[in-house]
């Protein structure tokens, strides 16, 4: 199958991501950190050294990295430790519903006010984010990259309005991280949310909080860290403070490895899908009905309407060509209704650098035939 859905879940894994998360699965199966004996100490090394590999990666401190199941734990995890009830929140029509619904949940037991903002022709974002601040404001939420169309967002100037006027800033980095050079501190975020599987070459079953260092944090789970077993009181410690129970030592193990294989080539795959990108919108542009929503970027994505449903047409891909790719309205409603896509939705292709032009005239081929 050619798959172009890497959007969703990377398709590809390093050799180097296999072997790590095959020999933990054979050869380490102990709790890592929770007993004294060679294989516990052993996968607790493997976790303290990927902690310190991402911590470098985005420049934040190794202790406040924090391993969650997935990217939508580290949003929620963000969020609701946060919390000032009585506070005001500024969000993007951009986001996933991994930031929406847990605000809106908020919004709607009375616990916070939101303002949700969009870019005008008389206002860009930031300047958007600007006009809705006001004295209980205390959190603002983008993504750094939409996960419909993979246009970026001014992250560096967000972030910069955000410490000017002493707001948290939380950046949800699942299409960003591993695509878009991050640092936490240049950038001024206040805290990081990560998905291990996408542009970080993990497996699934992984996520990461990163938080700055003066940013404290409420435990949002509680339980066994093993540390401080007499006290019934959550760790005041990080990571033990917001990481409680047993951790995904296997998708740590496989995270470790990608997020080298990242850094060792990051400017190449940066550049590699930037061109990708532009290839398949030029190639879009002959296909007869097609109207293509995104511009060349190094998240790979590509989001394009037909003159028939997204779904429909995803499917016809998948079933009549072995071309994965995806339709409807990607978790993102509000984004599509931006768009005036939300009938419909888009025909998300995301790229990855282990694609091919080849791939991609395969894919315009088929859509030339569907779309006659």
């Amino acid at each position: 199958m050619i798959y172009l859905d890497n959007g969703a879940t990377g398709g590809f894994k390093p050799r180097a991501v296999i072997e790590a998360t095959e020999n933990v699965i054979k050869y380490l199966s102990a709790n890592p950190g929770r007993s004294g004996h060679r294989l516990s100490i052993t996968g607790a090394s493997i976790v303290d050294e990927c902690r310190k590999t991402i911590a470098n990666f985005v420049n934040a401190p190794k202790n406040k990295i924090i391993f969650t199941k997935n990217c939508t734990e580290a949003l929620n995890t963000a969020i609701f430790s946060t919390l000032k009830i009585g506070g005001h929140v500024i969000t993007t029509t951009f986001e996933h519903n991994s930031v929406l619904r847990p605000l809106t949940y908020l919004q709607t037991k009375g616990l916070i006010s939101l303002d949700i903002v969009c870019p005008t022709k008389e206002k860009n974002i930031v300047e958007s984010i600007e006009e809705k601040i006001n004295a209980s404001t205390y959190l603002v939420i983008t993504t750094g990259a939409s996960n419909v169309t993979g246009e970026s967002l001014p992250v560096n100037e967000i972030g910069k309005l955000c410490s000017k006027r002493n707001l948290l800033y939380l950046l949800d980095g699942a299409q960003y991280v591993g695509h878009h050079p991050v640092d936490m501190e240049k950038d001024n975020l206040s805290m990081l949310a990560m998905a291990g599987h996408k542009g970080l070459y993990g497996i699934m079953g992984i996520g990461v909080l990163a938080i700055k260092e003066e940013v404290e944090l409420s435990p949002f789970i509680m339980g066994g860290t093993g540390s401080e077993s007499f006290n019934l009181n959550q760790p005041t410690c990080y990571p033990e403070r917001l990481e409680s129970g047993t951790l995904n030592l296997p998708a740590i193990a496989s995270l470790l490895e990608g997020v080298k294989y990242v850094r060792r080539n990051f400017s190449h795959f940066n550049n590699t899908l930037v061109a990708y990108t532009s290839v398949l919108i030029e190639q879009l542009k002959n296909v007869n009905g097609i109207t293509c929503y995104s511009t060349p970027n190094p998240t790979g994505i590509v989001a394009f309407s037909c003159p028939q449903p997204s779904t429909e047409v995803a499917d016809i891909l998948n079933t009549e060509y072995d071309i994965a790719v995806r339709g409807g309205l990607h978790c993102a409603p509000l984004m599509h209704k931006t768009l005036k896509t939300d009938n419909f939705g888009l025909v998300r292709a995301s790229l990855s650098v282990q694609n091919s032009t080849r791939e991609i005239a395969s894919l315009i081929r088929a859509l030339s035939i569907i779309c006659k």
